[in-house]
């Protein structure tokens, strides 16, 4: 069953990527580094999930993105990481804010699915949780059954 689950990410990310060429990516990894330096401009994390989605959990300081992406006032020299569950959502999403200007627009691999595999924290507003919303029962498979 493991190695199903490992083939199934790698081709997910693979379809994703084929998809979305011109999205540049970011991994967990990385994006975890990065909120950690000290010096370095920290992202804005948009969660491209649905509201429902966002309220079980999301990464620290990630604001749920507007439905209407022209609402964005960001000033567009700031980074700008996009998740969703998988990193699907966040690819259309990042796709969209890439051709609005928005140029250091990131997708994050895996996205929060992966994040929470890994053991990294989500939360539920200020609150450290230990849940994400599966979006659906085909898609949840890939989300370890102890974040469910």
């Amino acid at each position: 069953m493991f190695l199903f689950k490992k083939l199934l990410w790698i081709a997910i990310k693979f379809l994703i990527r084929l998809k979305f060429p011109k999205v540049p990516y970011i991994s967990t990894a990385d994006l975890a580094a990065w909120l950690k330096e000290d010096k370095a401009e920290k992202p804005l994390l948009l969660d491209a999930r649905t509201p429902e989605e966002y309220a079980i959990s999301h990464l620290q300081g990630a604001e749920l993105i507007p439905a209407n992406l022209e609402d964005l006032k960001l000033d567009p020299s700031k980074p700008i990481v996009v998740y969703c569950s998988i990193g699907y959502r966040s690819a259309v999403a990042a796709r969209q804010l890439q051709a609005m200007g928005y140029e250091k627009t990131l997708n994050l691999e895996g996205s929060i699915f992966q994040w929470a595999n890994e053991q990294r924290p989500v939360y539920k507003g200020e609150q450290v949780s230990d849940r994400v919303h599966p979006y659906n029962r085909f898609w949840g498979y890939l989300l370890d059954r102890d974040r469910k």
